[in-house]
């Protein structure tokens, strides 16, 4: 469960490291976001050299929650932070070409991308 002014970490390798939630986005009225689900953030650490810039704001889909998030089978799935992926505004594909971590099953029905490049797909 994300809010504004949540912070995640990133997990892909675009250069960011850290973002700060400033909107949901969906609806006007949405208050949390889940897994799966797309923020607007501000870069609030980069490192030297990256496709991001600190102060840039971008599109970040969430990849990982400390909220558990229940599958269609009854299962649970929880992960140890809050985590997402920078990216791109017209067609929703990651910006970078690595993903770190583990990655939830459910990110894949909306793209397929996320599953090819990530580590671990849980």
């Amino acid at each position: 469960m994300v809010q504004e002014l949540s912070y995640l970490t990133v997990a892909d390798n675009s250069g960011a490291k850290e973002l700060m939630v400033i909107r949901i986005i969906g609806s006007t009225n949405k208050r949390y976001a889940y897994l799966g689900d797309e923020v607007m953030c501000s870069v609030k650490v980069a490192i030297p050299g990256g496709m991001v810039k600190k102060k840039d704001v971008v599109r970040v889909r969430i990849v990982r929650t400390r909220k558990e998030f229940r599958r269609e089978d009854g299962s649970y799935v929880r992960f140890g932070d809050n985590a997402g992926v920078i990216v791109k505004k017209e067609d929703g594909e990651p910006i970078g070409t690595r993903l770190f971590g583990p990655v939830a099953r459910e990110l894949l029905s909306i793209n397929k991308k996320f599953g090819s490049l990530a580590q671990e797909v849980v």
